[in-house]
């Protein structure tokens, strides 16, 4: 039997076989690349493309509403954080935002201890549950409208301190500047404390009763229990969800809208009602731009201390 010998001419020469070897090492690295170039496209479009547009407006005079504009650089910069409403809104966007998230936490976690007790039949859990889930539920139209009607000069709440003999019963709950901003307060926590209640009672769930037994056995008591084994497995998860929850308070506009509008008389101005007054009452979209820069680089603020606590977890 002849064998014939491949030609020499057909045989891939060492510097082809490297360039192959080269070329297809190359498709697989820019292969993840291509399936996440649609997102990628999307993000410039929907939110890089919107903010370098709002940082080149704030460097304008009077931008969108003349047809040609002046450079004023820094001067609306100056603007706003020389506007004493400005840290009118700042001091108000703390208060409301510090006192939500910490009530959120406390009932948050309160109400998930009690959901993951055994002192409770299954039946009563699976009820409270659904209850204490409602709030959650709700839009925020829906939530702005039915505490309008409750906190009304004539609404549940006046009644209930008239029969009580705890007050007049006529008291402005959110037209008062000495009571505007503890309501829209109260509100917000009220229809946001079940999101720290579903996060937690996960976490409470997830943690092994084999510990709370070896500290039993061990002679701690409830309460050495509660800050020894139950505090440590969901600092994790309260650290997360406190520094989301800032984030998400912080830029809640909706419900002050839709209760107070920011009054009365600056009561309840947070800083996102003081830049949508200035863009779509004034008309001024250079300085509410300006004002809504300054706003980005505070949340990003936190965003950088999410990001490295979601880094140090993993």
């Amino acid at each position: 039997m002849t064998t014939t010998q491949p030609d020499a001419g057909t045989r891939p020469t060492p510097a082809a076989s490297g360039r192959s070897r080269s070329m297809s090492r190359l498709r697989q690295r820019l292969a993840p690349y291509g399936f996440l170039s649609p997102t990628g496209v999307l993000l410039a479009v929907l939110m890089v493309t919107p903010i370098l547009m709002v940082i080149w407006y704030s460097l304008f005079d009077r931008a969108i509403t003349r047809p040609s504009t002046q450079l004023v650089g820094f001067d609306n910069y100056l603007e706003v954080l020389s506007d004493d409403v400005f840290w009118v809104a700042v001091r108000n966007t703390l208060v409301f935002t510090s006192s939500s998230v910490i009530a959120h936490f406390v009932l948050g976690l309160a109400f998930a201890l009690m959901l993951n007790s055994e002192l409770l039949s299954p039946r009563t859990r699976a009820a409270f549950r659904v209850l204490y889930i409602l709030p959650w539920l709700f839009t925020v139209a829906i939530t702005a409208v039915l505490w309008r009607l409750i906190l009304n000069p004539n609404g549940v709440v006046n009644y209930l301190l008239g029969v009580l003999g705890l007050g007049s019963g006529q008291v402005e709950w959110l037209s008062s500047p000495s009571t505007a901003l503890a309501a829209v307060t109260f509100i917000n926590i009220w229809s946001g404390y079940p999101f720290f209640m579903v996060s937690l009672l996960a976490g409470l769930q997830g943690i092994p009763k084999d510990l709370y037994e070896a500290a039993t056995v061990d002679g701690a008591g409830p309460w050495q229990r509660f800050v020894n084994v139950t505090i440590p497995h969901l600092w994790p998860i309260i650290l997360s969800m406190a520094l989301l929850d800032f984030i998400w308070t912080t830029q809640q506009f909706a419900l002050i809208w839709m209760t107070t509008g920011g009054g009365p008389i600056n009561a309840t101005e947070m800083l996102s009602t003081f830049i949508y007054k200035i863009a779509f009452t004034e008309y001024d979209f250079s300085v509410a731009s300006a004002a809504a820069v300054i706003v980005l680089l505070l949340s990003m603020v936190m965003a950088v201390f999410y990001v490295r606590h979601q880094k140090a977890r993993n």
